[in-house]
């Protein structure tokens, strides 16, 4: 079954990987952080911040793969600071209706930038 990546923003295409891949009905986004479409840091020191702006990361990434939020159905967190974890879960909360999708979080000793809070994952199923 062939492999497709995706790009939310062709003009800024990282390198080295793809924000989402898809694979016949599912769809797989990289890790996620709180970067703009021009790769600068939203909500420093922010966790509640950047968690919304990786949920709209994720969003961007599912939209250019054929997907939406609602066929997420797993996620993992990784937060660098435990004491985060609330602002994170507020912002998951937002991001999907109840129930939401299966959800792990892992406490870490950092990102690829310090600058970074949260990371998240996705795996979307497109029904239909």
């Amino acid at each position: 079954m062939p492999r497709n990546s995706f790009f939310p923003n062709p003009d800024n295409k990282p390198a080295g990987f793809s924000p989402a891949t898809r694979v016949g009905n599912m769809v797989f986004s990289s890790g996620q952080v709180a970067a703009d479409t021009n790769g600068n840091v939203v909500g420093e020191g922010d966790a509640g911040a950047q968690s919304e702006q990786v949920f709209n990361n994720i969003e961007a990434a599912l939209i250019a793969a054929g997907a939406v939020m609602s066929d997420v159905t797993k996620i993992t967190a990784f937060l660098v600071n435990s004491e985060d974890y609330p602002a994170y879960a507020a912002a998951r909360a937002k991001a999907f209706n109840a129930p939401g999708p299966a959800s792990s979080t892992v406490f870490i000793s950092g990102l690829v930038s310090p600058a970074y809070l949260v990371e998240v994952e996705a795996i979307a199923v497109i029904s239909g």
